[in-house]
């Protein structure tokens, strides 16, 4: 699943923190998206989680939107 390897490439994180970012992952992944796609949303919910968002209503809606450069 790609939003445990983008995770584990982010650091060390806590059994709860992985199973947030799997769950929003969950809500957010689309059937036949492409992998690219796909490690475009966990690398927006982990950029999120770490600029602090931890909710986890608002990491989905957060998540949803392009990364902000």
């Amino acid at each position: 699943m790609p939003i445990r390897r983008k995770a584990t490439e982010a650091g060390v994180l806590q059994p709860s923190e992985l199973e947030l970012f799997g769950r929003v992952f969950e809500q957010l992944k689309r059937d036949g998206q492409s992998p690219e796609a796909r490690d475009a949303i966990a690398s927006r919910i982990i950029a999120n989680y770490m600029a602090g968002v931890v909710d986890e209503a608002e990491l989905v809606s957060l998540s949803r939107q392009p990364l902000g450069r």
